[in-house]
């Protein structure tokens, strides 16, 4: 058995950068059709998608806002309509607001908590609404994957981030209550939660002092790429993890290990 996705179709959200870039090549690398999607950047999303389909591939950008409901539902039809079903769903969109909590805005909380938590409940809602109807297609062992991007802060509390965070502890409990109750239909709910990953949004927190600095959390002592998640989604989308329901895989080089007490403290 291979970590191959032949004949099954994709979608990625906030595909046009960072991690959701790297998972939706590294599926159309696997064999999947992949709808790259993305919110307000149309210009990198259909870059990637003329690249995957240059390599043999099939892709193309489909713009939505995972917040909005009507846009979730667009999505999947307009995928449907191009590839004929949809069998693997990455809710990736994620966005920050940073600010201590005492003047942190309504807004931000608000917006942060639409995005990253709101926002993978439509994208999985309708994940799962879709695969019921489509059924069986004999493609994959169950009828239907979703991976929830979560992050190492979904455990690690992080002052400063409260919006992020808390949107993240959600993501665990809402993807293992779904994956509870859509497991008997043979639908596999997962996460990912990614450690800290060298992208071009956090270039100067990850190089230079700050990357140095950034080791001292890090008992592997490097920082990840997008690589390293993009081969999670793979193998958690394949057939090799079929076994595996309502798992968050933490892809963080250790820590989650919480090195400031490797020495005791």
């Amino acid at each position: 058995m291979q970590c191959r996705l032949d004949g099954q179709v994709a979608i990625v959200t906030g595909a046009s950068s960072g991690i959701g870039q790297g998972v939706a090549r590294a599926l159309a690398a696997a064999g999947a059709a992949v709808a790259v999607n993305y919110n307000s950047q149309p210009d990198p999303a259909e870059a990637l998608a003329r690249e995957i389909e240059q390599a043999g591939g099939r892709a193309f950008a489909i713009g939505a806002n995972v917040s909005d409901e009507a846009d979730v539902i667009r999505m999947f039809e307009e995928t449907a309509s191009r590839y004929g079903s949809v069998d693997i769903v990455v809710a990736n969109s994620g966005m920050q607001k940073d600010a201590p909590s005492a003047s942190m805005s309504l807004n931000d909380w608000k917006k942060v908590i639409d995005v990253n938590l709101t926002g993978q409940f439509l994208t999985a809602r309708e994940a799962i609404r879709y695969f019921e109807r489509q059924g069986d297609r004999g493609v994959s062992r169950s009828i239907g994957k979703i991976l929830c991007m979560s992050s190492v802060h979904e455990v690690i509390p992080w002052a400063g981030h409260v919006n992020y965070a808390a949107s993240k502890g959600g993501i665990a409990m809402m993807m293992r209550t779904l994956a509870q109750e859509v497991a008997p239909k043979r639908i596999r709910v997962n996460s990912i939660a990614p450690g800290a990953i060298r992208t071009a949004i956090n270039r100067e927190a990850t190089e230079g002092d700050a990357g140095r600095k950034l080791l001292d959390l890090i008992p592997y002592k490097r920082i990840g790429v997008a690589d390293d998640i993009a081969n999670a989604a793979v193998f958690l989308a394949s057939d090799m993890a079929d076994y595996i329901v309502g798992a968050t895989l933490f892809v963080d080089g250790g820590m989650t290990l919480y090195p400031g007490f490797e020495d005791n403290g």
